[in-house]
């Protein structure tokens, strides 16, 4: 991802600000709160078909709290946790070293093929960054979870359907339907888009 090394020098710089400001929480990857953060959870893993072992890709994890709420809801998985700042690797690694089936890595995308590919809140925070160049930059990560998936993924974005006295300038607001498209079209025929669970964003499931 060399040719996007200004957009994610930028958002290393804002999500590493906001760790170091506020610790291992909601605030600290920019949610308003973790009831919040864990109703956007409970949407990504509608994916996961699977009652056996399988294999979870987290891209843009964070300090890993999506490995903690799916080990709440029991399922059994193998965990990799990628993130492009350090502050935040260094927090998940503190506090999952109990747990051997959960792995953290400091990348810009992930190096391994899994089951499922999940994405909370990646694609949100474009800063200046202009929208033509955001946008091209959103559609190579999902060509980037779709690489790496066998089963399926899932993302989820802020919707342009947002109210537009609470909109902010430095966040992205994406067309849901226009994402719909663009993975019908390039990635598989079992698209489907949930706009339905009452915050300003939705969410998009791939099946292979």
């Amino acid at each position: 991802m060399t040719r996007y090394r200004p957009i994610l020098e930028k958002v290393n710089h804002y999500y590493t600000e906001k760790v170091v400001a506020h610790g291992p929480t909601h605030q600290g990857v920019g949610w308003n709160s973790s009831e919040s953060q864990e109703i956007r959870f409970a949407q990504l893993i509608k994916v996961i078909r699977d009652t056996e072992q399988f294999s979870v890709n987290d891209l843009g994890c964070g300090y890993g709290h999506l490995f903690d709420y799916m080990r709440r809801k029991g399922f059994s998985f193998d965990y990799l946790g990628i993130d492009i700042s350090a502050a935040m690797i260094e927090h998940a690694i503190e506090l999952h070293r109990n747990f051997p089936t959960c792995k953290f890595q400091l990348q810009e995308e992930h190096t391994r093929t899994a089951d499922y590919s999940l994405s909370s809140g990646m694609m949100n925070v474009k800063l200046d960054i202009p929208i033509k160049d955001w946008e091209d930059y959103v559609k190579n990560i999902l060509f980037s979870m779709d690489r790496g998936s066998r089963i399926g993924f899932a993302f989820n974005c802020l919707t342009r359907y947002s109210d537009a006295e609470y909109m902010q300038d430095y966040l992205y607001y994406a067309d849901p339907c226009h994402l719909f498209d663009f993975c019908k079209k390039n990635f598989s025929k079992n698209v489907a888009l949930l706009h339905d669970y009452g915050l300003y964003d939705f969410t998009i499931i791939v099946r292979k």
